[in-house]
C-alpha cells in the first residue's frame, strides 16, 4: 500500500515534469498578516532552492542564500527563511507538529528518529568520500533543507503504509533516511527524493514486518525447543 498523496504526486512529477519541477520557487516578499513588507519595491523574487543550487554545482559547495538572497545560515534555514514549498521550509514549525503527533499518539517516534539516523549515517558516510559538492553536504543541512522534516514527520509515519511492528519501524525510518540521502547526492537531476524514498520504502514496509515477525516466531520455537528439553 502506498501514501495516496505522494503517489498523486508522483503521477504530477512524472506527467508534467516542467511544470512540477525546477530550481526556482516565488517567493513573497510584500506584508503577510501586518507583519514584513516594509521598503518593499517587488513583490516577489525568483531564486533556487537550497538543493537546487547544490545539484548544480560543480566543483566546489555554492553560498546559499535565503528568501531575500543574503547569506543562508542554519537559523534562517531552521526558522524557515529560505526558498522551498510550502509547508516544509520550517523545521521549527514541523517538529512542533511532530510533538503533537507523538503526544497524541498518532504517530511512531520510532520512525522520526531512526529516519534522522540513517541520514547522519548515510551523509557521514558521503562525507567521508566527498568526491562532489553533494557528497559534502552535511547531515545537518539534509535536515534543514528541502522536504526531509515534513516527510519524515507527516509522510513516512503513515499508520497504513509504514511498517506496523514496533521493531520494524526502526528499520523502515532507518532506510527512508538512508535512501533520501542516496537519492539526493547521487542524482543531480532530482534535487530532492524524499516523495521516491518513501514510496520506496511502502513497498518492502511488507517484507521488514514479515521479517520482523519470522524471527520473533523462530526465537519462539526455539525457546519451546530448548524447554522441552
Amino acid at each position: 500500500v502506498f501514501n495516496v498523496a505522494l503517489v498523486t504526486r508522483a503521477f504530477l512529477f512524472f506527467s508534467y515534469p516542467a511544470a512540477m519541477s525546477g530550481d526556482s520557487v516565488w517567493v513573497r516578499l510584500g506584508s503577510s498578516f501586518g507583519f514584513g513588507g516594509e521598503g518593499k519595491v517587488v513583490d516577489g523574487f525568483s531564486g533556487a532552492t537550497p538543493l537546487g543550487q547544490i545539484a548544480a554545482a560543480k566543483d566546489a559547495l555554492p553560498d546559499i542564500h535565503n528568501t531575500l538572497g543574503g547569506a543562508l545560515t542554519d537559523w534562517d534555514a531552521f526558522l524557515g527563511f529560505l526558498p522551498g514549498s510550502v509547508g516544509e521550509v520550517s523545521t521549527l514549525a514541523i517538529l512542533i507538529g511532530a510533538l503533537i503527533l507523538i503526544f497524541t499518539g498518532i504517530a511512531s517516534y520510532k520512525i522520526m528518529v531512526s529516519g534522522v539516523v540513517g541520514v547522519f549515517a548515510m551523509a557521514s558516510l558521503f562525507n567521508a568520500i566527498g568526491a562532489t559538492p553533494a557528497m559534502q553536504v552535511s547531515a545537518l543541512h539534509h535536515l534543514l533543507y528541502g522536504g526531509f522534516a515534513f516527510g519524515i514527520v507527516f509522510m513516512a509515519t503513515d499508520p497504513v503504509t509504514a511498517a506496523r511492528t514496533e521493531a520494524g519501524k526502526w528499520v523502515y525510518g532507518f532506510l527512508v533516511g538512508v535512501m533520501v540521502v542516496f537519492i539526493r547526492v547521487l542524482n543531480a537531476g532530482y534535487a530532492e527524493g524524499m516523495m521516491l524514498a518513501i514510496l520506496l520504502m511502502n513497498t518492502f514496509a511488507p517484507l521488514i514486518d514479515y521479517i520482523v515477525v519470522e524471527r520473533n516466531v523462530n526465537k519462539r520455537k526455539a525457546r519451546l525447543a530448548v524447554a522441552k528439553n
